[in-house]
């Protein structure tokens, strides 16, 4: 296993405010799981790159990795191209800036990206694609945000099952949200959004999206009440959405929404962190808990959301949910059934600064580590 070093790094201010240590319902409970789930796994470090931040699949069975001062590489068979794509002189690494996702439409037809810009604005550009080749003439920006701080930016971006592109965004930042975004159905702060980046220019909002008509909200939100969601994924079993969101200084939580839901889920920030009032916070009516939550008292401090495990490599891991945290590195699964979390295991790996995830077009998993290195989740 490498040995851990700092590095510049995406999230330090939120390791500055956020949390400190795993927790299940006990701590025999989890001992007990672990003992039941945990398969044997192994990381096998496949490349290096500068400050990786999100990947994604590709066409041809690639990977297509995103590093944070602006460069775009496609890891192949032949090892880690040389950029595809360049807009370092359009993002900073200030703060928590910088490019933070990437994404591909099902037909490996359009590429986009999220990023901040100079000023700090949250950006999502596309590109047309042609045979596997980025066609940097048709560039075009699809969605834009202001953010009143650095950090806090969110900027995951997916293509869910359904073909529309899902975006997650921060509250805005600074600490304990002191705009209220959180809870505010009239900014796109603190939300995840989903949109038909095809439908129109710049954009569609989907007629079934959960707030569409109501002059109170922004139609392009899908759920709200999110701090910083740093990194949701679509079980690709499944469709379920699951989101893991970063704490304020306490309790680090892991979101989930059926894939039969319409949306519209409120998941309590800055009234609550996790399952627990937030200073003088009330619990909101329409409050949908975590399914997992951990709080700080020794082994991290910002969650890392990955995916539900759909390869083959690893049988033993089907239909496990694998995050970290990026001041832990410790790479961990949750057992869950029908939405709820029926075990939890530590898998005996390490990543690093766990930065992100990323699923591979076989469906096997990437741990990306901020620090530079990108490994393969193997069988051990």
């Amino acid at each position: 296993m490498k040995v851990r070093t700092r590095s510049t790094a995406i999230i330090g201010t939120i390791c500055l405010v956020a949390s400190l240590a795993l927790t299940t319902a006990s701590a025999d409970e989890s001992a007990s799981s672990r003992s039941r789930h945990a398969p044997a796994v192994a990381l096998e470090k496949v490349a290096a790159a500068t400050n990786p931040t999100a990947g994604t699949a590709g066409p041809g069975g690639t990977l297509w990795l995103a590093e944070r001062a602006g460069t775009v590489r496609v890891l192949g068979h032949h090892g880690l191209s040389e950029p595809v794509l360049d807009i370092s002189k359009e993002t900073t690494t200030d703060g928590e800036r910088g490019l933070l996702g990437i994404a591909f439409d099902k037909k490996f037809a359009h590429f986009y990206i999220s990023f901040t810009n100079l000023e700090g604005t949250s950006t999502v550009d596309e590109f047309a694609v042609r045979k596997g080749k980025i066609r940097p003439e048709t560039r075009r920006t699809v969605i834009t945000q202001t953010q009143p701080y650095s950090n806090h930016n969110g900027g995951d971006i997916k293509i869910g099952p359904d073909g529309y592109l899902y975006i997650a965004l921060g509250d805005g930042g600074s600490g304990g949200d002191p705009h209220g975004n959180g809870q505010n159905l009239d900014t796109l702060l603190g939300k995840l959004l989903r949109i038909d980046p095809r439908g129109a220019k710049p954009y569609a909002i989907p007629r079934d999206n959960p707030f569409v008509g109501d002059p109170k909200a922004k139609d392009e939100i899908w759920a709200y009440g999110l701090r910083n969601p740093w990194r949701f994924s679509f079980d690709a079993g499944t469709g379920d959405l699951l989101i893991g969101d970063v704490g304020q200084s306490s309790w680090e939580e892991i979101d989930w929404a059926p894939a039969k839901s319409k949306g519209g889920e409120n998941y309590g920030w800055s009234q609550m962190e996790g399952t627990h009032p937030f200073r003088e916070g009330t619990e909101p009516a329409n409050h949908v808990p975590p399914v997992h939550e951990y709080d700080r008292t020794g082994l991290g401090c910002s969650v890392t959301g990955g995916f539900v495990y759909r390869g083959k490599a690893i049988p033993a891991l089907k239909g496990q949910y694998v995050f970290s945290d990026y001041c832990d590195g410790t790479v961990r699964a949750l057992q869950m059934k029908n939405g709820k979390v029926t075990g939890a295991s530590d898998l005996g790996v390490n990543g690093g600064e766990v930065i992100s995830f990323a699923q591979g077009g076989n469906r096997e998993l990437y741990v990306l580590d901020i620090g530079g290195s990108v490994y393969r989740i193997d069988p051990a």
